[in-house]
C-alpha cells in the first residue's frame, strides 16, 4: 500500500483523529514489525497454513481417517496415498490434515484455561502481598518442581485416559508460570500513579485488581502463553503418545506416531509423517512467539 494513498496517509497521521484511527494504526504497526522480522512471519504463515488445513480437512483429506484396508497395509507414499498407509491400510495423509484439529483444539483450550487462571493467581498475589502472596507462590513453587509432563502424567492418571482429562492435566501443569510472570508484572505496576489515583477514588481492591492491573499484564500474559503452545503440544502429544490421551482410533499425532514407532525400520513414515507435524507446529509456535513479544512489549524492538 502507497504512503500516498488516501488510505495510507490516513494509517500514517501524526495524531489520531479517533479511537477507531489509533487501533488501526497500532494494528499497522504491529503489521510492519512483524513483516520486518523474516522468523517470525514465517511463524504466522505456517499457523495461518495449519488453521486452514484445520477448518478445511473434510476438503483436503482424501480418504476416510477411519476406513480399513488391510490389502494396502504399509504402503510406502505414492499417487494414491500421497503419505503412505499405516499398520491397518488407513491414509496417513487424511489421518494428519484430521489430527490438525484435535492439536489446536487440545492446545487452544489448554491455553484458555491456563493463562486466565494463572493471570488471576498472578496478579491477586503481586496486588494484595502478605500471606495471600506468600500461599499462592508457595503453591506456584509446588507445581514448579515438577517438569509439566511428569505432573501433566500425573493429573491425567488420576482422571482417567481422553482428550477433555488430557486438556484439564495439560491446563493444570500450564498455570503456575503464567502466574509467575502476571505477579512479576503486578509488582512492577502497584505503586505506579495511576493505581494510587484509583485507590484514592475509592475504588475496591477487587476492581483495581480486574479493571487496572491485568490489562497490563495481558501483553505479556499472551506472548508468554504463545511461547508455551509448543511446550503444550508436545505434552499433549506425549500424553496420546502413551495413550493417555486422544484415544484410538482417533488420528492424534502422538498416538500416530506410537503406532508407528514398531514399524520404524521398515515403514518409516508412520512415524516420521506425524512427528513432523509436531514438530513444524511447535516451530511455528516459538517463531510466531518471539515475533509477538516484539510486537507487544515496548522494551524489545
Amino acid at each position: 500500500m502507497s504512503a500516498s494513498t488516501p488510505f495510507g496517509v490516513w494509517l500514517r497521521a501524526p495524531v489520531p483523529a479517533s479511537p477507531f484511527q489509533a487501533r488501526m494504526q497500532a494494528l499497522w504497526k504491529a503489521w510492519r514489525r512483524l513483516r520486518g522480522n523474516p522468523p517470525a512471519l514465517a511463524g504466522a504463515i505456517l499457523l495461518v497454513l495449519l488453521l486452514a488445513v484445520a477448518i478445511f480437512a473434510p476438503l483436503i483429506a482424501t480418504h476416510d481417517i477411519l476406513a480399513q484396508d488391510l490389502t494396502a497395509r504399509l504402503q510406502k507414499p505414492s499417487a494414491t496415498h500421497w503419505l503412505g498407509t499405516d499398520d491397518l491400510g488407513r491414509d496417513i495423509f487424511s489421518r494428519v490434515v484430521y489430527g490438525s484439529r484435535i492439536t489446536l483444539y487440545i492446545a487452544f483450550l489448554a491455553a484458555l484455561i491456563a493463562a486466565p487462571l494463572g493471570l488471576i493467581i498472578g496478579t491477586t498475589a503481586g496486588y494484595l502481598g502478605g500471606w495471600t502472596d506468600t500461599i499462592l507462590m508457595r503453591l506456584v513453587d509446588i507445581f514448579l518442581s515438577f517438569p509439566s509432563l511428569i505432573l501433566a502424567l500425573a493429573f491425567v492418571a488420576a482422571l482417567g485416559p481422553g482428550i477433555e482429562n488430557a486438556i484439564i492435566a495439560i491446563s493444570l501443569a500450564a498455570w503456575p508460570p503464567i502466574a509467575r510472570l502476571a505477579r512479576a508484572e503486578t509488582l512492577t505496576v502497584r505503586n505506579s500513579d495511576y493505581i494510587a489515583a484509583v485507590r484514592l477514588q475509592g475504588a475496591s481492591r477487587m476492581r483495581i485488581i480486574v479493571h487496572h492491573v491485568m490489562p497490563m499484564c495481558i501483553p505479556s500474559v499472551i506472548v508468554r502463553i504463545t511461547l508455551n503452545m509448543a511446550a503444550i503440544i508436545l505434552t499433549a502429544a506425549g500424553l496420546g503418545f502413551l495413550g493417555l490421551g486422544a484415544q484410538p482410533p482417533s488420528p492424534e499425532w502422538g498416538a500416530m506416531l506410537s503406532t508407528g514407532r514398531q514399524f520404524a525400520m521398515n515403514a518409516w513414515w508412520i512415524a516420521a509423517i506425524p512427528g513432523c507435524a509436531i514438530l513444524l507446529t511447535s516451530l511455528a509456535f516459538n517463531l510466531f512467539g518471539d515475533g509477538l513479544r516484539d510486537i507487544l512489549d515496548p522494551r524489545h524492538g
